[in-house]
């Protein structure tokens, strides 16, 4: 047990020193102001255009780190800041987003098989905690009662969101991989400023792998007081 709260420690103070760095690695390419003066609106727009992509639009939205891609209304989002300024920065956020449209228009398979799993893991974040303490208590000292199953079923939902948490990675890779690929066969930005775009969405596929490994360890913590407590 002691190995896991070191283990669970070590996870929590990589995340917080990775969302740290992130942080710094986002405000510092937000200075590197693009030669080409295209906003991440107009980046974005570019890129759907190269791509074929016609029914999607660009939008802004309130908020910071709000950027995200809609595929049921097919909308890229782009937080305020992403959507006016020009830098790299900007550009990395608005193209890897456009990656996830990119992903849409070509069914990309993970990306569908993450899109099918949302309902089921907005159930499941919300109802796997509550089961698991619930179900250890009503089952506290007994093997295989009524307690023991709601536990169980807990189990299995946070099961569902962590594999939710791993599905999300090729995802957010291929996406970066996409824009990467977009921006430098395109000749959209300068050495420098492609350097600075690649190093941002490192930084930022670094968070999902250690929200990943989080899950992961979430759910053995809690597998293991279900499953190994039963005798």
């Amino acid at each position: 047990m002691l190995g896991y709260y070191i283990l669970l420690g070590a996870i929590a103070l990589a995340s917080y020193l990775v969302s740290a760095r992130l942080k710094s690695k986002f405000a510092h390419y937000s200075k590197v102001h693009l030669r080409n003066g295209m906003s991440g609106a107009e980046i974005a727009q570019q890129m759907l255009n190269d791509n074929g992509i016609y029914d999607v639009k660009v939008i802004s939205t309130s908020g910071r780190l709000t950027d995200h891609y809609n595929p049921t209304d097919k909308t890229v989002n782009l937080s305020e800041a992403v959507y006016n300024q020009r830098n790299a920065a900007a550009a990395a956020v608005a193209a890897h987003e456009v990656g996830h449209a990119v992903q849409h228009a070509n069914a990309y398979t993970m990306l569908k098989l993450r899109s099918n799993l949302v309902p089921a893991v907005n159930v499941a974040s919300r109802l796997s905690g509550p089961l698991i303490l619930i179900g250890l208590v009503l089952g506290f000292g007994t093997q295989f009662s009524f307690g023991y199953y709601i536990a169980v079923a807990g189990v299995i939902l946070m099961g569902i969101a962590t594999l939710f948490s791993f599905i999300t990675l090729p995802v957010e890779y291929d996406a970066s991989n996409k824009a990467l690929k977009w921006l430098k066969t395109k000749n959209m930005l300068t050495q420098q400023e492609y350097a600075g775009a690649a190093d941002s969405l490192k930084w930022a596929a670094r968070t999902y792998v250690v929200a990943a490994l989080g899950a992961l360890a979430s759910l053995l913590y809690w597998a293991f007081l279900v499953f190994g407590g039963r005798d």
